[in-house]
């Protein structure tokens, strides 16, 4: 049983072939997929997708700080009608985002905070975006931390010093392509954490592992993933699955 923790299956790429992409997925073993939201705009195509996969995808609801606009109030309560409505599996994709822009850094922050507040209401995990902004992430998280909070720190692409930070907030490190990319950094230090905080992720159709990089990203292209951690951990492709698919159950309760 492989997971994938964070994967948009949704997404208007896979449009023409999303059944067959599907089925990729799980000839290689990938059998759970956890999808986190963006914004409104994707809710009817996340709840069709639900629909069409009901054993198999498990949604998150939120709204992505890149998606924090001068309408992130009436965003933010579509993410509230909707918490309190329905069963969801976490808070995701939430955070902070300053690589496009810093323009609505006040907002993001306090539709970060919003958002967390309503995880732990709900006692739910939390998916973090975070892009160019650890300081102000760990900022939020230190006023913000108890210890019933618990998540993933979606696409890891910090340093080990700023790794360790995370995992003492209760988050799983999300590791996915960007691992196995020849400057991405990670795999250096990697294997100084130890397997028990690492969950696996790909962020299709974003994000695509070597050798696919630059192409779009599947679900499938999960076991490119575990194949890095297998070199860079020297343990066996089984022991990675057994340890990170029980992490994402720790996580996610399921």
């Amino acid at each position: 049983m492989i997971t994938d923790t964070h994967t948009h299956l949704y997404s208007e790429q896979f449009d023409e072939d999303r059944k067959e992409m599907m089925q990729r997925a799980k000839d290689n073993g990938v059998s759970r997929f956890f999808i986190p939201a963006i914004d409104s705009s994707y809710t009817e195509s996340m709840f069709l997708l639900e629909k069409e996969y009901p054993n198999d995808v498990f949604l998150m609801m939120g709204l992505h700080p890149t998606s924090v606009k001068e309408n992130y109030l009436e965003e933010l309560q579509h993410v509230k009608s909707w918490i309190d409505k329905k069963d969801f599996f976490a808070i995701g994709e939430i955070g902070i985002d300053l690589y496009w822009d810093k323009t609505f850094l006040l907002q993001q922050q306090e539709a970060f905070i919003t958002q967390i507040k309503w995880a732990k209401e709900k006692k739910l995990p939390i998916v973090i975006h975070c892009r160019d902004a650890f300081d102000e992430i760990f900022e939020v998280l230190e006023t913000e931390k108890s210890e019933g909070l618990r998540g993933v720190f979606h696409c890891f692409t910090g340093t080990l010093e700023q790794a360790k930070k995370a995992i003492s907030y209760n988050m799983k490190l999300g590791i996915g392509g960007v691992v196995t990319f020849k400057n991405g950094k990670i795999d250096k230090f990697l294997n100084e954490i130890d397997l028990k905080h690492i969950v696996l992720e790909t962020d299709a159709p974003y994000l695509a592992p070597t050798p696919y990089r630059g192409k779009r990203n599947e679900s499938s292209y999960i076991t490119n993933v575990i194949d890095k951690l297998v070199d860079i951990y020297d343990v066996s492709f089984d022991e990675i699955l057994k340890i990170t698919t029980q992490n994402s159950k720790d996580v996610f309760g399921i």
